[in-house]
């Protein structure tokens, strides 16, 4: 019987030591606590409690934490209200403050992002609130970070999910967007039918400098040919001109040689009278010269023919 009980205390006294026996996990805290008042921040690694006296009070986890609230009415400065949901990021970096700092953390966070949220938010107008989303989140994220600080949480970031404005804001948000989707739909239309034309005039003009072009350089090469054919025609009557002056000259020549007298030469200036008028000229007036030797040879030709 003694050897039973002896073996349930044995029991007992291991039961009791393992269970002072802690290890602390990556990225966590144990905050102890003895006799009701705080001893120690356990942190990673082994620990071993003082059986009875201590206690674990709270575990807390160091990681980054995200918490995704749910929409919360506001009311912009020009009274439209909407719903606002918002992403808070933050990470505890005292685990004593958190453990006895704040009743409820994640409902002192929630709270205070609303109040901060509808401050903000207060002071801007609809088109405001719905283009200063960067704006809002810094402002936010400052604001928390300052007031979570003595809860030893740190918030590392605020994000503002979506934006809720009332439906009949919504459906003139849409008619505004489709009548400036259609104004800018006819600015584009206009401005291309515009460069249409102004490349269609252009196109005319360039045709109309190349056809004035191309007459020029037509006009150009005729007056060029006509000015070829003149100068051939003139190198050509020149040519014959100098041809008619050589054979003259050779003629002129010839009848020096052969001593030719004056009566042979007055001869040769009738028969070039003859060819000048051609039967074609009435009256020729001929030298009184090349006169008596035409009569001395029409009485020569007489006598001839009475032989």
């Amino acid at each position: 019987m003694l050897a039973v009980v002896g073996l349930i205390i044995i029991l007992l006294v291991i039961i009791l030591l393992a269970s002072c026996i802690k290890i602390v996990p990556q990225a966590q805290a144990y905050v102890v606590e003895r006799l009701g008042a705080y001893q120690g921040t356990w942190g990673v690694g082994l620990h071993f409690k003082v059986p009875i006296l201590d206690r674990v009070a709270k575990k807390v986890l160091l990681k980054e934490q995200v918490v995704d609230f749910a929409p919360q009415p506001v009311i912009t400065k020009d009274n439209v209200t909407m719903r606002i949901d918002t992403v808070v990021f933050f990470q505890i970096t005292d685990p004593k403050l958190f453990a006895y700092g704040v009743e409820n953390p994640i409902m002192a966070i929630e709270n205070l992002t609303a109040t901060t949220l509808r401050n903000i938010i207060g002071d801007l107008e609809l088109d405001q609130t719905l283009t200063s989303r960067e704006t809002i989140n810094t402002k936010m994220r400052a604001s928390l970070d300052i007031a979570t600080d003595p809860w030893g949480i740190k918030v590392n970031r605020v994000e503002l999910k979506n934006i809720i404005p009332p439906s009949a804001i919504q459906d003139a948000m849409e008619k505004q967007m489709k009548a400036e989707r259609e104004r800018r739909e006819a600015i584009l239309r206009a401005e291309g039918e515009k460069k249409s034309t102004i490349l269609v005039a252009e196109g005319k003009k360039e045709s109309a400098i190349l056809e004035a072009e191309a007459e020029k350089q037509s006009a150009i090469l005729r007056a060029e040919a006509e000015k070829e054919k003149m100068i051939r025609e003139a190198e050509g009557e020149a040519e014959a001109i100098m041809k008619v002056q050589k054979a003259t000259a050779d003629g002129l020549r010839f009848i020096k040689e052969v001593g030719a007298d004056e009566a042979v030469l007055r001869l040769r200036s009738l028969e070039a009278f003859e060819k000048v008028a051609d039967g074609k000229a009435t009256k020729i007036i001929i030298p009184s010269e090349i006169q008596s030797m035409a009569g001395t040879l029409a009485s020569a030709k007489e006598l001839l023919v009475d032989k």
